[in-house]
């Protein structure tokens, strides 16, 4: 289990009064003259703070782990701080069951992971068809009997070391006849005669996140997939993340979004100074799933959302149905009308698969600027060259262009390039500047600068690259360098600030 460290600020210490679970520290300060030299993963103010230790908590704390007590006046300054960080108010009879059953939640190293498709197993004795859609998913067609068997397990039990809870996402998709039952089973670690827990999920269960806790000891976790009717099964994802509880995912405050079709999207938003601009960043292609850029977006200063997606092997380009692209749009729109921003006060940004989000999604919100790294525009061509420019190195642009294409021919090509193009040459960018860094011997999008330009008419609009010598991730170094100093020179010129040190 993770070690929580809290600070609490006050004229008792909380030490003397509560009983704190094992894996948690808490160190009490009378006063706060100076920053803490140490990181902390909550704050608790139990007392009206000074001026000085607004700003310093204002500086220590991360958004939504600041927590105050009725004896704070939420006015002025103090407000402020509130606003700034999310925090959260707690009432005093509520402290002793918040830090035994809620402290737990505020771990500081987030994870997330997709477990492999490629570990799917077929169940002995199935005799129907399987077809394997790439990264994207396991299809069982048969006629699967009266009474539910087994059809399919991961082969790799899961690691669940003592004290873990888990969120478990089943994505998955069936011809109506077929009724399916997914079945959890939480071994001890070393033996499988020991069964610590086991869930039976029916297919109302699978509507919400599934929970799971290795209360007792380590244990090791196999999932199995009954199924009866006849029909197709289509497996497409089984994601697990440390749960935080009912306190965000991956870090606490983040959203998670989910369509009709079982598709998440994730963001996390933090207020900072709440002076413009808001500062999007769209996370790159990962495997690891959770949100990218944290510290750097953090260190501009000011507020900023980040944005991700967890389909496929490591993302799908943020495209997908209009209720899918929605999600983003509208949580973008939200956090700008909740700080009271108007699009000349927004940046987009990202790098990669995230230059593509940033300048997909541009399209709907006209922002000031957009900063963007290794942009790939041109989806269809991406997956088009993997067959010669670059032989197995990104094989998940395939399962993208068939997911988001339609098929693997050059009409589905055609038609991935143009879902962008078409959607960025109906906009009007003469309000946008856009910076761009991008690699000369491309292997992914070869053309995608020279192709942006082009379709950039609008009067008004402004457009500089930096090109760096190599392939698509030869010099990720100098691309962010490049990326991040851009960030720097439109803060300070367009908006008067300077990057906090």
């Amino acid at each position: 289990m993770a070690k929580i460290n809290i600070l609490q600020i006050g004229d008792r210490d909380w030490n003397e009064i509560y009983t704190l679970p094992e894996n948690v520290t808490l160190d009490y300060a009378a006063g706060l003259e100076e920053a803490p030299e140490k990181a902390y993963d909550m704050f608790f103010l139990d007392r009206e703070p000074s001026d000085t230790e607004i700003e310093l908590l204002y500086r220590a704390a991360k958004a939504y782990t600041l927590f105050v007590t009725d004896k704070v006046d939420m006015h002025g300054h103090a407000e402020w701080l509130c606003r700034s960080r999310k925090a959260q108010g707690i009432a005093e009879q509520d402290v002793q069951k918040f830090l035994t059953e809620e402290s737990r939640y505020y771990f500081p190293r987030p994870y997330g992971e997709k477990l492999l498709l490629k570990d799917v197993a077929v169940a002995q004795g199935f005799r129907g068809k399987v077809k394997w859609n790439g990264n994207y998913s396991v299809e069982l067609e048969d006629d699967f009997g009266e009474e539910f068997r087994q059809v399919a397990y991961w082969r790799y039990n899961n690691l669940m070391p003592k004290g873990e809870m888990a969120d478990f996402w089943i994505e998955y998709d069936k011809d109506s006849e077929v009724k399916v039952i997914f079945e959890f089973t939480l071994f001890a670690s070393g033996t499988v005669s020991i069964i610590l827990e086991q869930q039976e999920l029916r297919e109302e269960d699978l509507e919400q996140i599934v929970r799971m806790e290795s209360s007792r000891r380590d244990g090791t976790l196999f999932v199995s997939i009954r199924a009866r009717g006849k029909g197709k099964l289509r497996l497409i994802a089984l994601h697990k993340r440390i749960s935080r509880g009912s306190h965000g995912y991956f870090l606490p405050g983040g959203k998670r979004y989910v369509t009709s079709q079982k598709e998440e999207a994730f963001c996390y938003f933090e207020p900072a100074d709440l002076q413009p601009p808001l500062c999007v960043y769209f996370s790159g292609y990962k495997t690891k799933q959770g949100f990218e850029g944290y510290y750097m977006m953090k260190g501009l200063g000011c507020p900023f959302l980040l944005l991700s997606e967890p389909r496929l092997e490591g993302g799908s380009f943020y495209m997908g149905s209009d209720e899918y692209e929605r999600l983003f749009v509208d949580a973008i729109r939200m956090h700008m009308e909740e700080l009271g921003f108007t699009p000349d006060q927004v940046i987009l940004s990202g790098v990669s698969m995230g230059a593509f989000g940033a300048m997909y999604y541009g399209c709907d919100i006209r922002p000031h600027a957009m900063i963007v790294g290794k942009p790939l525009v041109s989806i269809g061509n991406v997956a088009a060259n993997e067959k010669h420019l670059r032989p197995g190195g990104f094989p998940t642009s395939l399962d993208v262009l068939k997911l988001q294409g339609g098929g693997l021919d050059k009409e589905s090509v055609e038609r991935l390039n143009n879902k962008f193009w078409n959607k960025f040459e109906a906009a009007d960018w003469g309000k946008s500047k856009f910076a761009v860094a991008y690699m000369i011997e491309d292997d992914y999008d070869t053309d995608a600068y020279a192709t942006l330009l082009s379709y950039l008419g609008s009067d008004g609009v402004q457009a500089y690259g930096k090109g760096l010598h190599g392939r698509h991730n030869d010099n990720t170094p100098g691309i962010n360098n490049w990326f991040l100093g851009q960030y720097k020179r439109i803060l300070l010129e367009d908006f008067g600030r300077r990057m906090e040190q």
